[in-house]
């Protein structure tokens, strides 16, 4: 059983960072893909960045540039750094995962079928 817990959102003024961690627990096998969605109010769920099991990783998304993706596979932790947050950065994020062995990571959330509860991120101006 896969489980998914984010941390380390919060409020932050516009142009600062925040990073975000997602530990992970279960079974993944060989190949997985693990990701960060995020989601506004009224919004789609929108995917900001994702990461292979083999360490490739893809920026989708308004906010390439400012992510960072990477895991820590000795701690089981995804984290998501980023920097010069903007007032429409504020949403809820997610952490995803999919061990369906995908050769690329899927940019999609209905292609995930593991999903944390979420951190809430709110930017200022």
């Amino acid at each position: 059983q896969v489980q998914l817990v984010e941390s380390g959102g919060g409020s932050v003024q516009a142009g600062g960072s925040l990073r975000l961690s997602c530990a992970a627990s279960g079974y993944f096998g060989s190949r997985y893909c693990m990701g960060w969605f995020r989601q506004a109010p009224g919004k789609e769920r929108e995917g900001i960045a994702f990461i292979h099991s083999g360490g490739a990783t893809t920026y989708p998304g308004s906010v390439k540039g400012r992510v960072t993706v990477s895991k820590d596979n000795a701690k089981n932790t995804l984290y998501l750094q980023m920097n010069s947050l903007k007032p429409d950065d504020t949403a809820m994020y997610y952490c995803a995962a999919t061990s369906a062995g995908y050769i690329r990571c899927p940019e999609i959330p209905q292609r995930y079928p593991y999903w944390g509860p979420g951190t809430q991120v709110t930017v200022s101006s």
